[in-house]
């Protein structure tokens, strides 16, 4: 096959991969209500199945990094697509919300294979000059989901309840299974060497995180990436709460809302061309500073209707689709052998800061606008201070150590 048609295909196999945690995520928002009627309980504890499953992000990809590295990138993708298809079938089955939180934190230890090994695989395949490039087109792809997932899901839910989007989930989930097994090359042959006994996993774990490079665009781009997560968690409380939409109009602002990471996304691969990575970040990061104080001086002042709600989270979601290629690219650029550990490392700095922040609003009791600028603006200042303080540290030679032959 010819090469350019070949990164073609690969590319489109690792999108189809990053897109199992979306889609769990925004397919069963408009069935909230009617999950809590069936459970016997309330949004606010059926919310707590999204949280679980963002634990379960932040938790599994720590677990698969190592596994990635020592055993290839396809057995790990297999067991996790064979545990999320288990995890889906509980979902199912649930009789209760605890239930169903459990259920959910299990499909996201299992769905996280998908995205991690495809982190890991956009190292294998391409070049660090490539990499922004392929990121941004995989957040193209990623971000497509929310354009019809919640409507999808509100269909599904209103013709055959909610349980059959979790049999929805599951059938794609066997599709892309399949179709790792049989067209998905191996990125990175198994490594023996590459341990799996507690001590040296959490030594090359340290000595990633103390890489300066490392260390600057992924603390700084998780809290850059951690306003999606609050979003996510603030958008019902805003429309059904604040405006009382209903769930077609919900669906129909969502999917807009979502061509922000797309354009966002798109935009930067325009802007390589005259622009370094490093710049385009920079920008992007104090864009979304500016976005959110904004935001947050207008919900303050109680100044803005539903038309500048919707432009200001489309602009700040925008600078999202910017500053989070360009993050994980240059945080993994550094990596080859460890790849797998690095990429799981990102992947869990990014969901644990995001549940923290999705969680943040939750805690907080202002009105739902209000509440959700807040942690944008907190999570950005911290975001910009981290880049500021280790920009200058970024280009120190890594200090990575590849700990070898002890086999676990």
């Amino acid at each position: 096959m010819n090469s350019k048609y070949r990164n073609l295909f690969i590319l489109l196999i690792l999108g189809a991969l990053t897109t199992i945690s979306p889609f769990s995520i925004d397919m069963y928002l408009p069935a909230f209500q009617n999950i809590a009627n069936h459970l016997g309980s309330t949004t606010a504890q059926v919310a707590l199945s999204l949280s679980s499953y963002f634990v379960g992000l932040a938790l599994g990809q720590i677990f698969y990094g190592p596994f990635l590295d020592r055993f290839g990138r396809k057995r790990p993708i297999y067991f996790g697509l064979v545990l999320y298809v288990i995890a889906s079938v509980f979902c199912v089955y649930s009789t209760g919300v605890n239930g169903l939180i459990t259920a959910r934190l299990f499909q996201a230890l299992g769905g996280c294979a998908a995205s991690v090994g495809s982190t890991a695989m956009v190292r294998d395949f391409f070049s660090p000059e490539e990499g922004a490039k392929v990121f941004s087109r995989l957040m193209l792809i990623l971000s497509v989901s929310p354009l019809f997932a919640p409507t999808v899901g509100g269909w599904i839910v209103s013709e055959w309840g909610w349980q059959a989007i979790f049999w929805v989930l599951a059938v794609i989930v066997v599709v892309f299974l399949a179709i790792v097994f049989f067209w998905l090359p191996e990125g990175h042959h198994p490594d023996p060497s590459v341990s799996l006994k507690i001590g040296p996993i959490l030594k090359t774990f340290a000595s990633i995180f103390k890489d300066p490079r490392f260390f600057a665009f992924a603390v700084s781009g998780a809290f850059s990436f951690a306003g999606l997560f609050t979003y996510l968690a603030g958008a019902p409380s805003i429309f059904f709460g604040t405006f009382h939409l209903d769930t077609k109009t919900f669906g129909l602002i969502f999917a807009f809302l979502s061509l922000g990471m797309i354009g966002g996304g798109q935009v930067n691969i325009f802007l390589m061309k005259f622009f370094s990575s490093e710049q385009i970040y920079r920008t992007a990061l104090r864009g979304q500073l500016v976005m959110g104080l904004i935001f947050m001086a207008g919900a303050a002042m109680n100044w803005y209707g539903l038309a500048a709600h919707i432009v200001i989270l489309f602009l700040y979601i925008s600078c999202v689709g910017l500053t989070y290629p360009n993050a994980a690219a240059l945080a993994l650029v550094r990596f080859h052998k460890n790849a797998g550990s690095a990429s799981a490392l990102l992947g869990t700095i990014q969901m644990g800061v995001g549940a923290l922040a999705s969680a943040a609003f939750g805690l907080l009791t202002f009105q739902a606008s209000l509440s959700v600028a807040v942690v944008f603006v907190l999570t950005s200042i911290i975001g910009l201070v981290v880049f500021q303080l280790s920009e200058g540290k970024a280009d120190l030679p890594a200090n990575i150590e590849e700990p070898r032959g002890e086999e676990g």
